[in-house]
């Protein structure tokens, strides 16, 4: 459905590429996770992924179809992207945060309806965060701001022209407490399996990704250097080539999935 065919991508002409050579699939319905260090190409990858940004060299197809030949409308109706962080300059109510991922569904001059605040609810509900439709944004936790956000994303690709829509998310719970990172673990498993929605998320929590993604791909200096299903690509090995870490890699009996264990950094004279 969603595809990076050898893609290459610099911010700047003649600059270093950010990524060089980038192949996924992200198929219906599947949960694919993007791992790799800081200044690895994850957020880029996701940006070119969502159409906002256009690959050097290569390109991105949305049902077989070149994304830069799709109308903009039509992308955002699909795809939408869970930042890192959101600040609003305003004060907004949860409801209307929500409310915001219907814009690319109204005409120009057009407002919300009946049917989008229906929807705007659905999608409040959906991420447990209904009876918080009146309170201001920046009065929410942290865990329930990612909640209403999500809740957006949702609302935005409600319908998807009867398409599979995607969910991208950079970091969902980079911010967040142990208590709040396992409750949008949990939204996003459910989501998935209810929904029956595409996500794509880039994370640097290995055990999040085990616990969610049924394919990975490693990002190291822009390349891919491992990808596939999750149980083959979250190896110990792997692990210590991306991050230059020696980790734990077992099957949890009480988890029912891979748990990475960190034990020590590996000198840099003996890193691949």
């Amino acid at each position: 459905m969603l595809r990076a065919a050898d893609v290459t991508f610099s911010y700047r002409p003649l600059a270093a590429p950010v990524l060089s050579g980038v192949s996924l699939d992200v198929p219906a319905n599947g949960f694919v996770g993007i791992l790799g260090p800081n200044g690895s190409g994850k957020t880029t990858l996701l940006r070119l992924l969502a159409g906002t940004r256009r690959p050097s060299r290569g390109a991105i197809f949305l049902d077989d179809v070149d994304l830069a030949k799709v109308a903009r409308a039509v992308v955002a109706r699909r795809m939408a992207v869970v930042p890192q962080d959101t600040h609003l300059a305003f004060d907004f109510t949860a409801l209307e945060v929500v409310l915001m991922g219907r814009y690319p569904h109204l005409s120009a001059f057009e407002i919300e309806g009946p049917a989008d605040i229906a929807i705007a609810r659905d999608a409040l509900a959906a991420t447990g965060t209904l009876a918080l439709e009146d309170r201001l944004f920046d009065t929410l936790s942290g865990g329930e701001r990612q909640r209403v956000v999500i809740a957006a994303a949702l609302a935005q690709i409600s319908g998807a022209d009867n398409k599979t829509g995607v969910l991208l998310l950079d970091e969902p719970t980079a911010a967040l407490d142990l208590a709040y990172q396992l409750e949008v673990a949990s939204l996003l498993r459910d989501l998935h399996q209810r929904t029956q929605i595409a996500v794509v998320v880039s994370t640097h929590d290995l055990n999040f990704a085990a616990g969610l993604c049924q394919t990975l791909v490693l990002l190291k200096d822009g390349v891919v250097i491992a990808a596939g299903p999750t149980a083959d690509v979250l190896t110990a090995g792997n692990i210590r080539a991306l991050y230059g870490v020696e980790a734990d890699v077992q099957v949890n009996a009480d988890a029912g999935h891979l748990v990475v264990v960190p034990l020590r950094r590996v000198p840099s004279g003996s890193r691949p």
